[in-house]
């Protein structure tokens, strides 16, 4: 049994961040990689690319054996970044998800200096860079990571379309974000609940 464990969703400034972790057997993998599971980043941000994954996602959760999945909202995710704590947070959230499931015969985790500091109490755990694209559990973990957090942020898009239209660009620093948030901050002289205010962009200081 191999647990992957993974993240989505570090770097927007608007929405959630998700980590997931797939616990699979090595008939689990072999069906993984048959379905040519790989890093969730590889398919793209297009329309297309979130409909596969979204399949992908469901035929992950039909081969693991457990999977567990986190969501921290933008509120949550500000409050650890003004104590410098976002990467201890991403360690406690993949702390959570090894004590929810299934013994594991090995862990492995996608960032090496992120994850590393838990080798010495789970000593099974191998943190390792671009494990998504080395490792089928750590892929799925990906793609399960990456479609949940794809959902979660469609509901925010759907949210502000009646008002402001499509809400493009995947919460992530670029003209799509930046033309909604002006249009949002013009008329309301706030910003979204959703956005995270602690993050370093020219911006959201001069809103």
């Amino acid at each position: 049994m191999i647990l992957g464990i993974d993240e989505a969703g570090r770097g927007p400034v608007i929405g959630p961040l998700t980590l997931c972790g797939v616990w699979v057997s090595d008939h689990g993998q072999r069906k993984l990689r048959k379905l040519g599971i790989k890093d969730s980043k590889a398919f793209g941000s297009s329309d297309r690319a979130r409909r596969e994954r979204a399949r992908l996602a469901g035929e992950v959760r039909l081969a693991a054996t457990h999977i567990t999945l986190l969501c921290v909202d933008a509120a949550e995710v500000d409050r650890r970044v003004r104590l410098g704590e976002l990467n201890l947070l991403e360690q406690e959230l993949a702390e959570a998800v090894i004590r929810d499931g299934p013994e594991a015969h090995r862990i492995v985790a996608d960032g090496e200096r992120l994850f590393s500091p838990l080798a010495e109490r789970h000593p099974r755990l191998r943190a390792r860079n671009k494990a998504d694209q080395t490792s089928v559990a750590v892929a799925a973990a990906s793609i399960v990571a990456k479609h949940e957090r794809d959902t979660l942020f469609a509901e925010i898009a759907a949210r502000y379309e009646p008002e402001f239209g499509p809400l493009g660009g995947g919460g992530y620093i670029n003209p799509a974000t930046e033309t909604f948030l002006l249009a949002y901050f013009h008329r309301y002289r706030e910003l979204p609940s959703e956005v995270r205010r602690s993050w370093s962009w020219q911006l959201l200081q001069d809103l």
